[in-house]
């Protein structure tokens, strides 16, 4: 039986030297070429994916993508654990976000460092937002919502890349588009039923986007928009630090927030429920709209809890308003008795 490493184990003696066939140095050459052209190809090919304006985001934001979706304030949102109050702060800071950088976006509209990306009717959020706003703080909302100092500080750095280096304006818009069009629509589902906002989206205009039919499409067709951008290299990587400190500066305005719950709760100031939050807005709109008590009757579902909560709110008010109908009667009985006898 034949040992391994016996000359019955190989199919050919080798050549010796100087004897190698034409055909099979011809071969040889033809299989060199090969690989040299798939190694080129390759490299080629290596080379569009690496300068792609969507795909170098994409990579140098994956770290601090991560650190952002895992703040304490993101974490708990993903679990449905959010209260109206955090919400609400959280829709307040995203309205000076947005109305500074589409401040931005339209003062570069048509500067070919953004012009291919400008798609206002599709992407733009500061109208939503102030319907979002109204119907959370009614209708005096500008006079009520905070803006923390790293929301400000945020709305700052839109603005000095808006006026003195609008190339690096598409990171910003980037990093909170795409994510509103992804990630934003299963915090919109999460929202609307931790807080058991109403099925019609009042409240949730922000995660709405009635110009997108198909957001995969979209997305691809912004992408290769952002890609079609006429960027050196250098200035690439400017737009990938730009993009991780968009991330970063959302990370601040997420943990400023938490700060700011946090603080209200230890300062006795816990935050209210949703529903007491609700009802409370409803009674302001009810008084707004001129609506009395002795008009509120019982009924069923969040109405008759926006009833209750009324009733209970105005309690001293109608207490009073019986003490002095009360006394009026009296009087007139006293008065009627008198003048009768």
């Amino acid at each position: 039986m034949c040992e391994p490493g016996c000359p019955a184990h190989s199919f050919a003696v080798p050549p010796a030297a100087g004897t190698e066939s034409k055909e099979a140095t011809a071969g040889k050459q033809r299989s060199e070429t090969t690989w040299r052209n798939m190694e080129t190809s390759q490299a080629h090919s290596s080379e569009r994916m690496s300068t792609d304006l969507s795909e170098l985001l994409k990579e140098a934001t994956k770290e601090v993508h991560e650190q952002a979706e895992n703040t304490p304030f993101m974490r708990n949102f993903q679990k449905g654990q959010v209260s109206l109050q955090e919400f609400k702060l959280v829709t307040a800071s995203l309205y000076f976000i947005y109305s500074a950088l589409e401040e931005e976006i339209e003062r570069n509209k048509n500067n070919p460092v953004y012009a291919p990306v400008y798609f206002p009717a599709e992407l733009h959020r500061k109208a939503a937002l102030e319907e979002d706003l109204k119907y959370f703080y009614g209708q005096n909302w500008r006079e009520e919502i905070p803006c923390p100092e790293a929301t400000q500080k945020y709305v700052e750095r839109l603005h000095y890349i808006g006026k003195n280096e609008p190339e690096l304006l598409v990171a910003h818009a980037y990093t909170r588009y795409l994510g509103d069009l992804s990630g934003g629509q299963v915090l919109k589902k999460i929202a609307q039923k931790a807080l058991q906002l109403p099925s019609t989206g009042e409240g949730l205009a922000f995660f709405t986007f009635d110009g997108v039919s198909n957001a995969t499409k979209f997305k691809q067709l912004y992408r290769s928009r952002m890609n079609a951008l006429e960027m050196d290299l250098a200035t690439k990587k400017r737009v990938m630090e730009e993009a991780k400190k968009a991330f970063l500066l959302n990370i601040q305005v997420f943990e400023a927030l938490q700060e700011l719950v946090s603080k209200g709760q230890e300062n006795g100031h816990p935050v209210q429920p949703k529903t007491e939050l609700l009802r409370t807005r409803n009674v302001n709109k009810s008084h707004e709209h001129g609506k009395t008590l002795l008009r509120a009757g019982p009924a069923a579902g969040k109405e008759s809890e926006r009833t209750k909560m009324r009733n209970t709110d105005s309690t001293p008010t109608t207490s009073l308003v019986r003490w002095i109908m009360a006394l009026s009667f009296l009087a007139m009985t006293v008065a009627v008795g008198l003048f009768a006898m």
